[in-house]
């Protein structure tokens, strides 16, 4: 059994060279990443109960980065002292992350595995599962193995899209057709996952849900932020049970 979709893989791996370009087809994640870290950063400090430790703020935490792409969120976590390892489906990513992190003198373990090909017998802190599970070809399966992977007191991240009307006109229709911020067909509305239906599944498989927020653009401000408003872009933050 495996969680690899290859179809979704080669999507991505066909991007491989534009990771780093902010003003390329990763332009979103780019805009998108600010948001991300600094909700993850306050739950992960809440969760740990770490006073400001300012560089070395996540030191001595295992982090894993699943479907890491180039380095996106692994990076800025290892400059803040995590011990990040970094794991794709896309070997074409990996070696991109990987140059990127050496000439950035960052210590970045990457790895061209999926979480059910990982050993389970190494632990981490704090999983990081950004905008993968919608890729993924068994979310059962991924999140079972997330589990095993996840130390007693550790903590998940789970951010993904809702199956809304709302979605597809601006996940689909808006960021693919109209302002091309996408490739067309990056997204496949029908994988897109309901809160609920998620929550199912992590409940299902021992995870126990800390927090549930919208994550929100504002075209007037051209930023994200947090929000109530769960109906395109939403992330679960999840614990052991």
């Amino acid at each position: 059994m495996t969680t690899i979709n290859k179809e979704e893989i080669q999507k991505f791996s066909n991007l491989a060279e534009e990771w780093w370009d902010v003003n390329g087809k990763f332009k979103p994640l780019h805009m998108f990443n600010p948001i991300r870290i600094e909700y993850i950063i306050d739950k992960i400090k809440q969760h740990f109960k770490i006073i400001n430790k300012k560089g070395s703020l996540l030191k001595d935490l295992n982090i894993l980065d699943i479907g890491c792409g180039g380095g996106l969120i692994s990076e800025p976590l290892s400059r803040l002292g995590g011990n990040v390892t970094g794991i794709d489906a896309s070997n074409k990513n990996i070696k991109v992350a990987t140059l990127h992190s050496k000439k950035n003198n960052l210590k970045i373990r990457y790895l061209n595995k999926s979480p059910e090909q990982l050993n389970e017998f190494e632990k981490f802190d704090i999983i990081l599962s950004l905008e993968i599970v919608e890729h993924v070809n068994d979310l059962n399966l991924y999140i079972k193995s997330c589990n095993k992977l996840l130390k007693q007191n550790g903590i998940m991240f789970t951010a993904t899209l809702n199956r809304t009307l709302i979605s597809y006109f601006k996940a689909i229709i808006g960021a693919e057709y109209i302002l091309r911020w996408l490739p067309i067909g990056t997204h496949d509305w029908n994988k897109f996952i309901k809160p609920e239906e998620l929550e199912h599944i992590l409940l299902k498989n021992n995870f126990n849900t800390i927090d549930l927020k919208g994550l929100e653009f504002n075209p007037l401000t051209n930023k994200w932020k947090k929000s109530k408003n769960l109906s395109v872009n939403y992330i679960f933050c999840s614990t052991k049970i």
